[in-house]
């Protein structure tokens, strides 16, 4: 790192950081799990940096939240029955579900999906639309701070001052 581009990576940094802590503040005030806000803040860096990706990145997290719920549920039913081997069965439908939409057109980020899925199991709820919504909602407020944090950066970036010959300054 060079003298002059120094400050410009500290306003970054201090940058970025003050968006998370508004993100995080904001999900302790929404009483929305933080964790789970930092979800969809990894999940919009996934796959490419605009708004757009990180729609798409958001929806199969959220997706995968779903899937998280329907396999919840499916645990529930089954375990009276398979008792031991509900969790073995139920992974295995699950991934036969989740790892062909490798394949799918635009929706195919199978780490949001498993991202969605992890956060799903994490958070140790019942299965429920409310449960769902919170853990999605808290993960969409994580995207767009994300999103915001990389405008943000972007915005430092391109007006830092650039100087060009020498190094000594």
């Amino acid at each position: 790192m060079t003298r002059s581009s120094f400050p410009t990576a500290v306003k970054v940094v201090l940058g970025e950081s003050a968006v998370a802590s508004l993100a995080a503040s904001g999900a302790v005030l929404l009483e929305w799990p933080v964790w789970a806000m930092f979800i969809g803040w990894i999940s919009y860096f996934t796959r490419g940096v605009t708004a757009r990706h990180g729609l798409v990145n958001l929806a199969c997290v959220a997706g995968g939240m779903a899937v998280g719920v329907l396999a919840a549920m499916a645990m529930a039913e089954l375990s009276p029955l398979l008792g031991t081997l509900t969790t073995g069965a139920v992974v295995f439908a699950v991934a036969t579900a989740v790892l062909p939409m490798r394949h799918v057109p635009v929706f195919n980020n199978l780490l949001g999906f498993f991202l969605g899925l992890v956060g799903w199991f994490a958070a140790h709820q019942p299965p429920s639309m409310e449960a769902w919504l919170t853990l999605a909602g808290s993960a969409a407020l994580g995207a767009t701070a994300a999103w915001f944090a990389s405008r943000l950066h972007h915005h430092i970036a391109a007006t830092a001052p650039h100087r060009h010959g020498s190094a000594a300054a």
